[in-house]
Order: structure tokens, then sequence, then C-alpha cells
């Protein structure tokens, strides 16, 4: 039994090909991601390791809960916690740290990096052991500065040019006199550092005679934990915390495996779902090679092989062709690995360097997915093979289904489907996050019913089809005859395509209306001409209010501040407003009262006032952060959203209760309203500085399609693989079934149907079962679509479902041209038969 299932293999090398190649990219996806998420991983995190080299213990400050009236705080740490830190026995050193946000304009005026890892620091005397010099002298004074060398390479920059650059809003031209290496995980994934001497940092970051971190330094011979052993009795264990150098590299360690995994999972659930789709090309791959070899199965069954052995023999084949598929998907998906880290450094998202990452788990999981997806996919053709008679099997090769398992397939796809759809009506009520466990269920239930069920789905389709084809005249009516007479194959064939159109249309959907939705919002929310903000939503300096306010056309504006506060025992955040402009420069629609904010007059939106059981008219104590108190009213209620929410109150009220007051952004209105012009006019006011987006409503809702757009691209690309596969199905369904009707084919050329019928009639026979594909997901996608959308909709108030029906045909489109190119080949094939040998063909 073993030669024969070998002897199998070698006989049908070419139609057991594309069973390969399915496999093959499904474990290529599979070991591919490995390969690159563990690459990435392991650089960031021997990258990250060694920016811990220095630091045997760091000590922090432990923020001090809220209680009462207090508002929760961070302890300072200060120069004498430093001296104390580098005194206790068995430290070498300790060095304050300070950090914060730096925006460094390239010499185009460009923003460097992404705005999230452009950061800033202190340089530590005049040698500070974690950033060594590699050109250049430390910084002295508030006019010099030190960049990394990875910048200076990227930018141009070296010792004596000038730099523009911001910290929280106005620009600043510091010289640069030093550049030095870092080994900074931020640094090496494209972002920049920008150090100052320690007495301008905590200048520039609102950190006056304070560290945001102390690093110590053991003695030669101490061991991490005796330090923080005796540190942790220096210091006062109320006010700061220790851990040591392992410890934060460990962590690091572990929030960067976090990071990856979600890519991770991402991208492995698309492999999956090309894997998923590849069983259908397996499973009907070896029905019909089964089904080919029927009479040479029974004949065996006849001389003495045991059903057992006839299964074991069909597995053996499936064995050989996943071995083959995964081991070259393995080979492959090294090759993506590596392609996908060069992509990312071609589009600009710097990696750190290391080595390619082929782990054991890669190769073991390569090879067992590829192994057993296979085996279990040739395992039920295989036991259905072996339970059919000698007798019977020997009088006929083709084993048609009998009425009652078409019955019992019906059956069970018509419940699991109407289970499916209920569980997913059922998420539609719930939530938010309470609905996405059932909803994705309901989903699966739903897609594994269809399928169960697209046998009987394929007649009245594949009927509707019929005024269409018979333009085509005999090559059309046999197109639609063939594509209905294996109902289960076609299924099959059709099935791998509705499931990449399934979630293709689906995430469309979504996306669309997470895009309208999205625009209600910022047009409802804001009437504003400009929202101006940060580039990494960090908080602006109020100097650039200021000069906003005094540009020429401008005609109102209000900076928003926040400021923590306790409010009957919780903590409430504030958010200041300039009180005699906010209404006009807002359009939030009032639920009660007024929006008047002034004085201890202040607004609240409806969520916050349900909680606290308020409503016009009603007064409150707030304990501001300073520990002052003041009585305030509700003048109105009105509806927030994700944009505007929460207790505004003027800011001259607020102000002077805040320690560092900054804002979280500024709008503007403009007397022309919002033009190049007016743009223009503000970004000068402001220096033309790289660190702050002056956005209309139209860039606030393209900055946040923007990530729907680059997500659904992602998408786009990853389904293509699922689509990929789908082809192969359909060449591979196409190849065989002319093989199986070569009898048949060659009777037609002998009555007189030319080569172009028949190449006519197998394309056609293509593209119906495509479009039937393609229907099918496309009607699920909607479907699935809608029923996120509801999801979506019970915290997204402006929620509105958008069909898009131009991409909606595009995708059927996209079916089509599937069936058409998966012809290509079998078509061919079939017009160039000779009828005699077709005709006299067992």
């Amino acid at each position: 039994m073993f030669r024969t299932a070998l002897r199998n293999v070698l006989a049908h090398k070419a139609r057991l090909l594309m069973t390969v190649l399915a496999v093959m990219l499904g474990v290529a996806f599979v070991s591919g991601t490995l390969v690159f998420t563990n690459t990435i991983s392991d650089a960031l995190q021997n990258s990250s390791a060694k920016g811990f080299d220095h630091v045997d213990v760091a000590v922090t400050p432990e923020f001090q809960k809220a209680e009462g009236d207090k508002v929760g705080e961070e302890p300072e740490l200060t120069q004498a916690l430093v001296d104390d830190s580098a005194r206790v026995p068995g430290a070498a050193s300790a060095i304050g740290v300070v950090s914060g946000f730096t925006a460094v304009a390239d010499k185009d005026g460009d923003l460097i990096g992404d705005g999230w890892s452009t950061k800033g620091g202190n340089y530590w005397g005049e040698k500070d052991p974690r950033y060594p010099l590699t050109d250049g002298r430390a910084p002295k004074g508030e006019g010099e500065i030190l960049i990394d060398s990875r910048t200076a390479e990227r930018t141009g920059y070296g010792v004596g040019d000038t730099v523009r650059m911001s910290v929280d809003g106005p620009v600043i031209s510091p010289k640069v006199v030093g550049v030095f290496t870092t080994d900074d995980g931020g640094v090496a994934a494209g972002g920049s550092l920008t150090l100052f001497d320690t007495a301008t940092a905590q200048k520039v970051f609102g950190k006056a005679g304070t560290y945001d971190e102390i690093d110590v330094e053991a003695k030669a011979g101490v061991t991490q934990a005796a330090l923080k052993a005796e540190l942790d009795k220096a210091l006062p264990k109320d006010l700061v915390e220790t851990t040591t150098g392992e410890k934060l590299a460990d962590d690091q360690a572990e929030a960067i495996a976090a990071s990856m995994s979600g890519m991770k999972q991402g991208l492995l659930v698309f492999a999956g779902i090309a894997l998923f789709v590849g069983t259908f090309i397996i499973a009907n791959t070896f029905t019909m090679l089964v089904a080919q070899r029927t009479k040479e199965l029974a004949l065996m069954r006849a001389v003495g092989a045991s059903r057992r052995q006839v299964t074991r023999s069909v597995l053996i084949e499936a064995f050989v062709v996943g071995v083959v598929a995964a081991v070259t998907g393995l080979l492959a998906g090294i090759g993506i690995g590596a392609g996908m880290r060069a992509l990312m450094s071609s589009m600009g998202q710097v990696v750190p360097d290391g080595p390619l990452v082929v782990s054991t788990g890669t190769i073991v999981a390569a090879l067992a997915v590829g192994v057993l997806v296979t085996m279990l996919a040739a395992w039920l053709p295989g036991r259905r093979a072996a339970k059919i008679p000698p007798v019977a099997a020997m009088s006929s090769v083709h084993a048609t289904a009998t009425t009652k398992s078409l019955v019992l397939r019906n059956t069970l796809g018509a419940l699991v489907s109407a289970a499916g759809i209920a569980v997913v009506l059922a998420a539609t009520t719930m939530g938010g996050t309470d609905g996405q466990a059932p909803m994705g269920l309901g989903a699966v239930l739903l897609i594994i019913g269809v399928f169960i069920l697209t046998p009987l789905l394929s007649r009245p389709l594949i009927a509707a089809a019929a005024p269409v084809l018979r333009v085509f005249g005999v090559s059309g009516k046999l197109a639609r005859q063939n594509s209905v007479r294996n109902p289960r194959r076609t299924a099959a064939t059709a099935s791998a395509l509705m499931i990449g159109l399934t979630l293709i249309t689906g995430m469309t959907v979504m996306a669309g209306s997470l895009q309208k939705s999205i625009d209600k919002m910022a047009s409802a929310a804001i009437e504003a001409d400009y929202v101006v903000s940060m580039a990494n939503g960090n908080y602006l300096s109020p100097d650039v209010g200021e000069k906003l306010g005094g540009t020429d056309g401008v005609t109102a504006i209000s900076p928003l501040r926040n400021s923590a506060a306790r409010i009957d025992g919780d903590t409430e955040y504030l958010t200041g407003v300039n009180g005699s402009t906010i209404a006009g420069l807002t359009d939030l629609k009032v639920e009660q009262g007024a929006f008047e904010v002034g004085g201890t007059k202040v607004v609240v939106d409806g969520d916050t006032a349900k909680e606290k059981g308020w409503k016009a008219g009603s007064d409150f104590t707030v304990a501001y952060e300073d520990g002052e108190k003041q009585r305030l009213t509700v003048a109105g209620v009105y509806e927030g959203n994700d944009m505007l929410s929460g207790i505004m109150l003027d800011n001259s009220v607020l102000t002077p209760h805040m320690t560092d007051p900054v804002d979280m952004q500024v709008m503007v209105k403009m007397s022309d309203g919002a033009s190049s012009a007016a743009k223009d006019s503000l970004q000068q006011a402001l220096d033309t500085n790289p660190a702050i987006k002056i956005q209309d409503k139209k860039d606030i809702s393209n900055e946040v399609a923007k990530m729907f757009t680059m997500m659904l691209n992602m998408l786009y690309g990853l389904l293509a693989m699922a689509v990929i596969v789908a082809v192969l199905g359909v060449i591979n369904t196409l190849a065989m079934s002319v093989f199986e009707r070569s009898q048949e084919i060659g009777m037609l050329r002998a009555i007189g149907l030319d080569r172009k019928g028949i190449k006519r009639m197998v394309r056609l026979e293509s593209l119906v079962i495509s479009l039937f594909g393609g229907v099918l997901g496309i009607g699920l996608g909607v479907f699935f679509g809608w029923a996120a959308g509801e999801l979506m909709g019970s915290t997204i108030a402006t929620y509105e479902l958008v069909l898009p029906w131009g991409r909606m045909g595009v995708f059927l489109l996209l079916a089509a041209a599937v069936g058409v190119l998966a012809a290509l080949w079998p078509a061919r094939r079939a017009a160039r038969l000779n009828m005699l040998q077709a005709i006299k063909a067992e």
C-alpha cells in the first residue's frame, strides 16, 4: 500500500501541483510572519537591553494616590536624592535623567521621525557614559545641543550646524556642538534623540531642579540586588521605588513582545484564512483523484486490502504532498520575512540591525501546519472511498451522492446558518466590547453554515445566469449544466473565493461607514476653522495661543486646558476654555439649560451629568489640583462625543489653580473662514513650526481616515493571498473536471462543437462558478459590515452605514477576472484534446 501511494503521487504530479502551491502559500505566510516578527522583536529587544548597560538600579517617583479632596500627584526627584543615591554603599555613580518631547526639523523644514519617537533628554556633565561622543563636545547653555548619529546621517546635520526645533510650541534654533551614539530603541526604529545640558533640559521640559529618573551604577563586584537593597534603606520608601536594570530590561522585552504579538496574531489570522481556503482545494483534489481511482481502489479491496489500508494509502499521499509543500513554504517564508523587513526599511520605517531569526519553533510550526492541514483535508475523501463496497465501485467509476446525504447536509447547513444569524443579531444589541466575542462566533457559524449550504444555493443562483448564458448558444447552455452537475465540487470551488470576498467587503463597508461617522462628528462638534495641536499629541505652550490671538484675520480663539480635580471623592478632569468664545467655536447640541461658560458657570456633557445626577442649575463643589475649593453651577448640559466632552469652565477660573498651565489644543476662527492663505498666516505666526499641526475639519477627518485607509490597504494585500489560493482552486477544479469529461468533450468535438466552442464552454463555466462565489461573498460581507456597524454604533453616536457600491462592483469584476484567468489553461487543454483518443478513453 505504501508503494502504491508513492506511485500515485508520482503518477499525478501535475494534478497535485495546485495542491502543493495552495499549501505552500499558506505555510509561507505562516513562516514568513513568524520569521519577520521574531526578527524585529529580537532586534528591538537586543537594542533595548543595550540601553540598560549603564543602569544597575533605576530610582523613579512613586505616584501618590488621590485621597479626599487631594488630587493624586507625583513626587519630585531632587538633586538631593541624586546625591543621596550616589553616596549609598556599593554605588559607583548616580545620574539624574530628564526627558521629554523635542521636534527637530530637517533641512527642508519637515519633522524628523513620526512625532511619537522624537525625544529629548539631558547630557550629564562633561562625559556621559550613556551617550559616547563620536564628534564634538558636551553642550553648554540654552543655545547648544547634541544629536544622535543616526539623525545626523539621515539629515546631513553636523557639528556647527544650526537646527530649527521645538519642545512645546515656540521655535528655537540651537547649534549642534556634538554627535553621539545610542542604543535607544526609538532612535533605532526611525526616531531622533536630542540632548541638552542638564540645567537647560530641566528648563525646557518644565522640570526646574528635578529629574524624571535617577540611574545608579554599581561598583565592581556589587550585584544589582545588593545595590537595590542599599538604596531601599537610604531613600524614602513612600516617595520613590527602585527597580534593577535586569528587571527593566525584562519588562522592556515583555512590552516589545506584547506589542509585536498583536501584529503577529493579525498576520497569522490571514495566514490561517489562506490555509482554510487551501483546505477546500486539497479536499477537492483528493476527492476527484479518489473518484478517478474508484475501480482501482475497489480491486485492491477485492484482493484483500482493508478499509483502513485504503484510507491510509490516501493519507500517505497527502503526507508526501504536505511535506513537499511545507518545506518549500518554509523556504519561501524565510524569503518573505526578509522581504518584509526590507519593505519596512524602504518605506522609511527604520528597524534595528540584527540577524534574520529562523527559530526551531518556526520550522516545527511550518512543517506541522503544512502536513496536518493536507492530511486533515485528505482524510474525508479517503474515508469516503474506503466505505464504497468493492462490487458497487467496480461497476461505476463515479459514485454519486445519495439524496439522503444531500438532505442531511442541507438540514445541517440550515441549522448552523440560522444559529450564526441569531448569534450575530443578538451581538448587535450588546454594547461595545461585550458583543465582539459573540459577533465573531456568529460570523464563524454563519460562514460554515453557508459553506455547507452552498451546493443547495448553487442551483438557483447559477440558474439566474441562464438568460445571459443563452447568448453564447450551445457553449453557454453546456457551461450552465456543467456548473450544477456536481454541486459539491462547485460549492467547494466557489467557497474559497467567497471567504476572501466576505472579509474584503466587510472591512470595506466598516471603513467607509467609520469614515462617514468621523466626518459627521467633526462637522457636528467643531465650528472653529482650525484646531492647532502638537504633532505627537503633547501639550502646547500657552505662548502658542497668545501668538495666534494676535494674528491678523483671527476673530475668535480658545485654548483648551486640562486639569485634574476632585469632585465628590472622585478624580475628574476639568477642561478650561475661553468662556466668551467657546460657544461660537463649537456646535454641540444643548440638552438642558444654556451653553454658557464664565465665572462659576460651567457646562457638562450628558454622560457626566447622568453619572453625577446633575441637571441645569445644579451646584457642586470642586477641589482643584492646588487644594483650593470652589462652588460651581451647571449652566447647561450638552451632548458630548469623542472629540469634545467633560466639564468645561472658564480658563480665568481654572488657570490660577494649575501648577503648570499648558494647552491640549487651540481652536481658531478666521474672518474669511478656512483657506490656504489663512493657514499660511497661522503657520507664519508660529514660525512654520515643524512640531505643530494646524488642521481644519477636513484635515482632522482625513487624519483619522488615513489610519483606516492604511489598515484597509494592508488587509487588501493580506487577503490577496486568499484570493490567489482561490484562483489556484478554480484552476485545479477545472483542470480535473476537463480530465473527467475527456470522453464527453471528445464526443462534443465529434458532433460539431469546434475548439473555440470548447474553450468558451470551459471559460463560461469558470466565470459562472467565480461569480457565484463573488455574489455570496459580497452578500455576506455586507451583512457582517452592517452587524459590526450596529455594534460600533452603540459607542459612536454619529455612526451611519455606508455601502460602497463602486468598490463592491470592482470586487464582483475581480471575481469575474479570477474566473477568466483561472480558465485559460484548462480551456486550452480541453480544446487540444484529440477527439478520437478522448472518446475511447475510460
